[in-house]
């Protein structure tokens, strides 16, 4: 009964200051609360580039750089709709006064009657896209993982190394590559169109800017727990770039999507749709529409993909290179 009688003041007191602390805080969370309304009733009638007459002005360049945008696409679409005698009219009109689909039905005539069948080419294309893609995924995160969040001898070294291959295209290591391929046997194979492209700086330096926001904290709590570098990058790091891989999917797929690969490829079945296109358009003024015609079948696939995954690529390029 002394006992009791003991710790009933103390459970009291305990009790009053938890009480008043709660009050304290259920105070503070209200006046920010007021704040932050205050806030954003004073910002409702501000303009974002502080006049009437700024904010006019930006949409008006925004709306024009969409035009700019927007009309290669818009213009390809309407080509590809105009018999060839509405193609040679000078000056070219941004309309269709006769709109057909002849265009689009000779081109699929055509590659009905070629020697390899028209779907092998489909499947050359989205094969070599997939695995490009898988695969590029796959290496950039691993690199961009060891590259952001583990130190080792000539880690500064090798990021300014990517940084400035970022400066040369594609076009200047064409020589290298095919003697490397033709050296390893690989001219005449799906490996020679996919290969040099499972890599890119550009991929790989976005990933490690993305990866490099990430708490180091996380890191260590995954290696406490005893995950290793390979489970902490796939699952602990990965999840939380899911934008990001998004992006980078994106990129990638546009580019392997238009590979035609001309200089690694001569059988006519290994060929990809970029490639079989090229040729078909290449017969004179007679197929002129089809050469509009293949840019649109051509360009549906990657703007499907994009209009997909756009608001990622939003996110990932708002917080790239950001770190807390």
């Amino acid at each position: 009964m002394a006992e009791t009688a003991v710790k009933n003041p103390v459970m009291d007191s305990l009790e009053a200051e938890n009480a008043k602390a709660l009050k304290k805080l259920r105070k503070r969370q209200k006046r920010k609360g007021d704040i932050e309304k205050a806030r954003v009733k004073k910002s409702k009638g501000k303009h974002i580039n502080g006049s009437l007459a700024g904010d006019i002005a930006i949409f008006i360049l925004l709306c024009l750089l969409g035009i700019f945008m927007v009309f290669p696409l818009y213009y390809s679409i309407v080509q590809s709709l105009k018999p060839i005698s509405e193609l040679f009219v000078f000056p070219p009109k941004l309309y269709v006064l006769q709109p057909t689909g002849e265009n689009f039905s000779n081109l699929f005539k055509v590659a009905g009657n070629l020697w390899v069948p028209f779907s092998r080419y489909v499947f050359n294309s989205v094969f070599v896209t997939v695995v490009i893609t898988i695969m590029h995924v796959f290496v950039v995160c691993c690199c961009a993982y060891c590259l952001s969040k583990c130190r080792f001898p000539g880690y500064n070294f090798l990021n300014q190394l990517i940084v400035i291959s970022m400066l040369f295209t594609s076009t200047a290591t064409w020589i290298m590559q095919f003697v490397i391929m033709a050296k390893m046997g690989m001219i005449n194979t799906y490996w020679a169109l996919i290969l040099p492209n499972v890599a890119t700086s550009m991929g790989l330096y976005l990933m490690r800017q993305n990866m490099s926001t990430i708490n180091d904290a996380v890191i260590d709590a995954a290696k406490v727990d005893g995950a290793g570098a390979f489970r902490t990058c796939w699952q602990v790091v990965i999840p939380n770039q899911k934008p990001a891989i998004a992006t980078l999917i994106i990129f990638v797929f546009q580019g392997a999507w238009n590979i035609q690969g001309g200089a690694l490829v001569y059988k006519e079945d290994l060929k990809t749709l970029p490639t079989i296109m090229t040729q078909l358009a290449a017969s004179g003024i007679a197929r002129q529409g089809i050469i509009y015609a293949s840019a649109v079948v051509l360009m549906i696939p990657p703007l499907v993909i994009f209009l997909i995954a756009q608001s990622n690529v939003m996110e990932t390029m708002a917080n790239s290179g950001m770190k807390d």
